[in-house]
């Protein structure tokens, strides 16, 4: 276990290293951005994303029953997940309105399809964990 660990260090040392290696050409206004996207992300994080993550997940073990919780967690793990990925297509941003090819899919539509399959998912692998619990139990 030693050894998987050393060598995860060391990728994502060089993973590091190799990120600084490629901001060598970047401007004093490109390093402040950075900067700033950067301890951004570390405050959005802590001060919120975190505390909200945890809240649902405190109310989700009141509400749920036992065997829903782990596929819920699951699904809503993925779909928080794909969710932050996908905003900035969400959101539009990128797109130009001189050029319907940018951002010319259904994205809004495709998230919540997305969103139906995992909620879906969550109801049915709950279901069927609560069926094998039981029969087990019995």
């Amino acid at each position: 276990m030693r050894v998987v660990r050393s060598l995860l260090v060391l990728a994502g040392v060089a993973c590091g290293l190799w990120g600084v290696w490629l901001m060598r050409d970047f401007t004093r206004e490109q390093l402040t951005s950075e900067a700033f996207w950067l301890a951004g992300g570390v405050v959005l994080h802590d001060a919120v994303l975190a505390p909200l993550v945890v809240a649902v997940g405190y109310v989700a073990s009141r509400v749920l029953p036992r065997g829903s919780r782990r596929p819920a967690a699951m699904a809503f793990l993925i779909w928080g997940t794909l969710t932050i990925a996908f905003l900035p297509v969400l959101t539009g941003e990128g797109g130009k309105a001189d050029n319907d090819t940018i951002l010319g899919r259904p994205y809004v539509l495709n998230w919540i399809v997305l969103t139906v399959v995992l909620a879906v998912y969550a109801a049915v692998g709950g279901r069927i964990r609560r069926r094998i619990s039981a029969a087990r139990a019995s």
